[in-house]
């Protein structure tokens, strides 16, 4: 039997994951890149949420020069690590009360407070959808926080110019 299970595991072969690359517009020059990996498996949920997440960078930036960076393979234990992600879509869920269903905090928390120092963080909640710098919120790259956010299999740059009508989208008219 044991044999048996040996077997069947090495035929089933190593699990995959998918690498996924976003690019958020802020206001005022504000962007920020990332790449995020998610086992094959959990791509096949409704919701991802940190927890399927094994590998997640940030990269923010002010009229393409580089802010400061995030990942959470080095986060601080009392980080905020907050990600919910639609699959079907590619699209990050945003526009809702953090730390709910419709809410992001990534080394950022819902009062963009929660951004070690020094370091970077995005936050998207009820409010708007912005970053914070060494600790202090950044006013200035606030957006409507229902703006969409979606990943994309392309290359993106600090300047959001990779075509996001490449990521799939949810048909919501039915």
């Amino acid at each position: 039997m044991r044999v048996s299970l040996f077997a069947l595991a090495l035929l089933a072969g190593p699990a995959t994951a998918e690498t996924l690359n976003f690019c958020w517009t802020g206001a005022n020059g504000y962007t920020m890149t990332g790449r995020m990996t998610i086992a094959e498996t959990a791509m096949a949920r409704t919701i991802v949420t940190e927890r399927d997440v094994t590998g997640f960078k940030i990269a923010g930036y002010h009229r393409g020069q580089l802010l400061g960076t995030w990942d959470m393979a080095t986060r601080a234990p009392t980080a905020t690590w907050h990600l919910r992600f639609d699959p079907l879509s590619l699209t990050f869920l945003t526009g809702g009360s953090f730390s709910g269903t419709n809410s992001q905090g990534w080394n950022a928390d819902g009062n963009v407070e929660n951004c070690g120092n020094p370091g970077f963080g995005f936050n998207s909640g009820n409010y708007a959808q912005d970053i914070c710098l060494n600790g202090v919120y950044v006013a200035d790259s606030s957006i409507d926080p229902t703006t969409p956010l979606r990943a994309t299999r392309a290359a993106v740059s600090p300047r959001c110019q990779a075509a996001m009508s490449l990521s799939k989208t949810r048909d919501t008219e039915k």
